[in-house]
């Protein structure tokens, strides 16, 4: 290594070795022409001739796509000089300037390069970004369908689009925060697009009916962060000592940390193995399942199968490009010992990741340490920090009779008694749903509902914290995957688009789910009823994802948890209540912007590490849990609860902070940008206030409930359980009858 580097290069796990197309060549002297053609060359004030020999874009493309032939190569190669000439040229004639206006100018012609039609009519290029993509579209789409052309326009708008988001935090001299910068840097830093290039080049498109499954998200998604954060690592010094960059993995984790470069660095290149690690676990866990519940064909399977070895070759040759190109810190370009062939170790598709000798012992030991730990342990009381928290809480006035309500409707649906035949089944009884007291939560959440709303935001708390505490208990015990996923079905059969055609419920989870189903939705239009469920499916849907984790003593992944949890916290549905209301108003692609979502996210995150914080002992202690924001935090830094309490309350208080920033940074930016008349943007300013009242009436439950208490964790359910009566297997039936109260009348 060079003195002048900043770090040392940690060790890489990378355990598939490096392979190289042999139309290298062919590539390099099609790419000079193709570039020069396009203007990118001489006199583009962008690149000269031997900037782009330095680069060596064709190396790169041989290595990432190493089975394609020349053409294909060619035409991958094209793709890659285009964009990072785009880079390049973006970075020269918008970021030095801090010209925000006239970036998002010349960002907006873009997309009109991308017909779906490939023969329909386009704009006269003006420059060679429009130039180089009008072309590359027109040679790539017409063997793709059209779903794939979807796919991969809205990966490349991504990718342009972002650049404003760079651009606006580089304008604020702000550092994102770590959940933020993994986020957006897979729209900026194009990976997911290269991903859609990957299926051009194996000649196998991912089926449509598999393309936004949860297996396939988190391949892309884990695919997208490994490249990433394998780049921020080789392109740190250049990005924050020539380009004055703040996003990047690397300084954000040394902000975020508050440590050294190194030490950043290493860290960056923990969770870079993690995240290659959780590709394996989901190729090897999920996939499976996900092509026999869908009934994708021997050929189709063969075809993803192929692309998933795609991206593997990406990024073992990814990482040899970075090692040899000019543009990256590499200790002068040297490349690391690749591996060479041994009669001795398996090949072909599938086991290169045997090769043992380019996985490090610490990449393994990080592995082990996810599937080895012990549950129930004795933690004590839940510590509980100091939380930044900027909002009120005002309570509902109708709390009161919420409170009456959502018992007599708890005893009505059943929810309070156990289910015959149904082992395990009998998990609340009245006592314990005061206790939780969930109209507390829905009166500072929705402070200003009617009686009406408010019963049915406490109800709907209830029904979603019920269904979450069942799974586990009828499910999760007798690892019983099969049932729970019957179960999901049953429940989605519940939330018919036309409530009056749902079918009879057979257990209370789905008598109750009925019922708040057709008082919830019968206002709504069809599109609203289909958002409104696709949030309560994520939900349940999610859930199994627990249970799977569960039955492996899995811990998941820092990233992959943080994004499950907003799933399994039930955030979607309680957030959906609230944006129903304004469902007409606001634009579709309002809310799918990246502001948008990341001030929900950034809401989501905060509100989900509450309960993380509050419930656990509950979670560790007493349930044996592996789904804790703390304990996955302990065991990626492998570090004791104080430590890993501390990371969660700085990521609580950045996550706060970012929703404060984007609310009074991004959204008014987002207004001028879509020119939203009075309406959208009053309906938009009051959704602000709703999240706010969301946070903050969430910690406010938090603080009051006593579901987290010692004394109510210890707590067993039924009087009989509290006055010697037996217990365990088979003794259900000696239980004392548990009568019912008199029912209080609405």
């Amino acid at each position: 290594m060079t003195q002048s580097q900043p770090f040392e290069l940690p060790d890489f796990y990378m355990p598939y070795p490096a392979r190289l197309n042999p139309q290298l060549e062919e590539a390099r002297a099609h790419s000079k022409k193709w570039a020069r053609d396009m203007g990118m060359l001489e006199g583009s004030g962008i690149w000269e001739e031997r900037d782009l020999d330095s680069h060596d874009y064709a190396l790169l493309c041989s290595y990432t796509h190493p089975d394609c032939d020349g053409p294909e190569l060619s035409l991958v190669t094209d793709w890659y000089v285009w964009v990072f000439f785009f880079d390049d040229h973006f970075l020269e004639v918008f970021k030095r300037s801090g010209d925000r206006e006239g970036g998002k100018a010349y960002l907006d012609r873009l997309p009109a390069f991308m017909p779906m039609d490939p023969t329909a009519a386009t704009p006269v290029p003006t420059n060679p970004v429009e130039a180089g993509l009008i072309d590359l579209w027109r040679r790539t789409v017409p063997t793709m369908s059209m779903d794939w052309r979807a796919r991969f326009a809205e990966s490349t708008e991504n990718l342009l689009n972002e650049s404003l988001w760079e651009l606006s935090n580089i304008n604020a001299g702000r550092v994102p925060n770590p959940v933020e910068y993994i986020e957006m840097r897979r729209k900026v830093g194009g990976a997911p697009w290269s991903a859609g290039l990957v299926e051009h080049a194996v000649g196998a498109e991912v089926p449509a009916v598999i393309a936004e499954s949860r297996p396939m998200r988190v391949l892309k998604e884990t695919f997208s962060d490994g490249v990433h954060l394998r780049n921020d690592l080789f392109s740190y010094q250049r990005e924050t000592e020539e380009e004055g960059e703040l996003s990047n993995g690397v300084l954000v984790l040394e902000k975020f940390l508050n440590c050294t470069t190194q030490q950043a660095a290493d860290a960056v290149n923990d969770l870079l193995t993690s995240r290659l690690q959780q590709f394996e676990s989901t190729t090897l866990t999920e996939l499976p399942p996900l092509f026999a519940e869908k009934g994708i064909d021997p050929q189709s399977c063969a075809g993803v199968l192929a692309y998933v070895k795609g991206l593997q070759d990406w990024q073992s040759g990814g990482h040899e490009w970075h090692m040899r190109s000019s543009r990256y810190m590499n200790g002068g370009g040297q490349t690391a010992p690749s591996a060479r062939w041994s009669a001795f170790l398996p090949s072909g598709l599938g086991t290169s990741a045997v090769d043992v000798r380019l996985a490090s012992a610490g990449a393994e030991a990080q592995r082990a340490r996810g599937f080895t730990h012990v549950p129930f342990q004795k933690v004590g009381p839940s510590r509980i920090p100091d939380l930044y928290m900027p909002f009120g809480t005002t309570l509902s006035p109708h709390l009161q009779s919420a409170r009456r309500n959502v018992v007599e409707w708890a005893h009505r649906m059943g929810l309070l008694k156990p289910q015959p035949g149904v082992p395990g089944s009998h998990i609340w009884d009245e006592h314990k749903l005061i206790a939780f007291d969930f109209p507390l939560c829905a009166a500072g959440i929705h402070r200003q509902a009617s009686p009406d709303e408010l019963d049915l935001s406490s109800q709907w708390l209830a029904w979603g914290t019920y269904a979450d505490d069942y799974y586990p208990a009828v499910f999760g015990r007798a690892r019983n995957l099969a049932a729970a996923k019957i179960c999901n079905e049953r429940l989605s059969a519940h939330m018919p688009i036309d409530p009056d055609t749902a079918p009879a419920p057979t257990s209370p989870l789905e008598r109750a789910l009925s019922d708040l189903w057709s008082r919830t939705v019968r206002p709504l239009s069809s599109d609203a009823r289909r958002r409104f469920r696709t949030a309560v499916e994520g939900m349940i849907s999610s859930w199994l994802w627990e249970l799977a984790n569960q039955a492996q003593n899995r811990i998941p992944d820092p990233v992959d948890y943080i994004e499950m949890r907003r799933w399994t916290f039930g955030s979607e549905l309680t957030m959906s209540l609230s944006r129903l209301a304004h469902g007409k108003e606001v634009p579709p692609e309002i809310c799918r912007s990246g502001p948008m979502r990341s001030l929900e996210n950034s809401a989501t995150d905060y509100a989900c590490l509450v309960n993380d914080v509050y419930s656990y002992q509950k979670e560790i202690e007493f349930e044996g849990e592996v789904h804790n924001g703390v304990l996955v935090v302990q065991n990626f830094f492998n570090c004791d609860y104080p430590t890993g309490l501390g990371i969660i309350q700085d990521l609580m208080n950045s996550r706060m902070r970012q929703f404060q920033h984007v609310a009074a940074h991004e959204l008014p930016v987002l207004y001028d940008d879509f020119r939203l008349g009075k309406t959208a943007r009053q309906a938009l300013d009051d959704y602000v206030r709703e999240l706010q009242d969301w946070m903050a009436g969430i910690l406010t439950w938090h603080r009051n409930c006593n579901r987290y208490q010692e004394s109510e964790l210890r707590y067993k359910v039924g009087a009989a359980s509290r006055f010697g009566a037996p217990t365990g297997l088979g003794t259900s039936a000696a239980r004392i009858p548990f009568t019912e109260p008199t029912r209080t009348a609405r």
